[in-house]
């Protein structure tokens, strides 16, 4: 079985397993007119998020390739997205709710894409040159991050394993969709009481899965990582784990470190990388302070996992079934077609798992999640990915009719005659990033 995240490199050798490249299929996530003179649609998750009528506005894309940061820089300046006119677009047309979303930074505000973002072209090491600089396997392979508690510069983070006289594993959360939204994972993390008020790890063997898509959209996505990381060694020499799942925000970035503006074969023409990316929220702060041993981590997750009868995804999807029949066969297959360093087969991973809705029909959305725990075990998916305004439909609909605002998300949203918890409660539309302990109580 493959490693899980924050617990270093997997040695991986190369098998006789036939890691076949799944055929594209003529349908896109949602295809878009990028609003650029003789460019082809590119795809876009949530129509009415990035929609002014029939376009969606990306902006003309000048050169840019950012430096990483000296240690002893100044922070980045953030612009204020809601002092720019187009602001509203971003905000569905309705007015932020007073008291709800996170503690603001002077500079940076509650945006879904900032669609002033210069585009960034790939700078990353190829798939099989050496580690990055910074990543440093420690005892039991904890990752060495040099990162401060809560993604700010400081020093590297050493931590000594002391084992835990503990009677079998502690108690399984899991985190739904985070996009870069820092200051609310941190609340509700010290809510159920994993962390202190320090931010460090503080639940013993306790277990936490995040279910993947830590950046794009809200304002410090590389912050969310760094944490992520640094939890992971926490929990890990306590006794616990910190782990997380690949979203497909995940692929996404990788992409547009890695590939920019390099041409891809889509079902809706001649896309990018790195236009699929400001599309979706990409934040141009994430992208400059994007390191190798960022791109590492992320490369690493795995997509599915089986804990405690829940079978673990972070997409909406049965796309999963195309890559193998076990939990280790699609780990695997996805771990190897990524680190192959092509486009198109990265960009094709990246529109498999874009895809959603898949459990939400009344009639086949059941099928749909029996299909899926007949062929990797467990008893219900527990997934991200589609926001909980978005499977009640209660935020329009894929066609962008937004008729209503979302109601208030309080928690996990069970359907699919039971067999389906989604755990994106919508962090990104004023709703609530969810940090939940399985099993439920209902």
């Amino acid at each position: 079985m493959t490693q899980g995240a924050g617990q270093g490199p997997a040695m991986r050798t190369e098998t006789l397993r036939d890691f076949r490249v799944p055929v594209t299929e003529p349908a896109a996530p949602y295809a878009v007119s990028t609003g650029l003179p003789d460019e082809a649609p590119v795809y876009g998750e949530y129509p009415a998020y990035y929609e002014d009528g029939a376009q969606a506005v990306v902006p003309p894309q000048p050169g840019y390739a950012p430096q990483p940061p000296a240690s002893d820089a100044p922070p980045v300046p953030h612009r204020d997205p809601r002092q720019d006119p187009r602001h509203e677009e971003h905000l569905h047309g309705r007015p932020q709710v007073p008291g709800q979303g996170q503690a603001q930074v002077p500079g940076q505000g509650r945006a879904h894409a900032h669609t002033d973002a210069e585009p960034v072209h790939s700078m990353t090491k190829g798939p099989e040159e050496d580690e990055p600089e910074g990543y440093t396997p420690t005892y039991r392979d904890l990752p060495v991050i040099g990162r401060a508690p809560l993604g700010g510069p400081g020093d590297t983070v050493q931590v000594q394993y002391v084992p835990q006289d503990t009677a079998g594993p502690g108690p399984l959360y899991v985190v739904g969709d985070v996009h870069g939204y820092l200051d609310e994972l941190v609340t509700e993390l010290r809510a159920q009481g994993l962390i202190d008020g320090e931010g460090r790890w503080s639940a013993g063997n306790a277990r936490l899965w995040f279910l993947g898509d830590f950046t794009d959209r809200g304002p410090d996505g590389i912050g969310v990582i760094d944490l992520v990381m640094r939890l992971s060694a926490e929990a890990a020499a306590a006794g616990g784990y910190c782990k997380a799942l690949m979203g497909n925000h995940e692929l996404l970035l990788i992409g547009a470190k890695r590939f920019g503006d390099t041409p891809v074969v889509s079902g809706a023409g001649t896309a990018t990388f790195q236009a699929a990316w400001l599309l979706n929220g990409g934040q141009r702060t994430d992208m400059e302070r994007l390191q190798d041993v960022h791109i590492q981590w992320m490369s690493r997750l795995d997509a599915a996992v089986l804990e405690e009868d829940h079978l673990l995804l972070h997409s909406d999807t049965t796309a999963y079934l195309d890559y193998g029949d076990s939990i280790e066969d699609v780990n695997d297959t996805i771990h190897e077609l990524l680190n192959r360093g092509d486009v198109d087969i990265t960009w094709d991973l990246f529109r498999k798992f874009t895809k959603r809705f898949a459990f939400r029909d009344e009639e086949t959305g059941p099928q749909a999640v029996r299909e899926l725990l007949d062929t990797y075990g467990g008893s219900r998916v527990v997934h991200g990915h589609s926001p909980i305004p978005y499977l009640l439909g209660e935020v329009g609909t894929e066609d962008g009719d937004e008729t209503r605002g979302p109601e208030a998300v309080d928690g996990p949203h069970v359907y699919a005659d039971g067999l389906a918890i989604a755990m994106d409660g919508g962090v990104t539309m004023a709703g609530k990033l969810l940090v939940v302990r399985l099993p439920l109580s209902d």
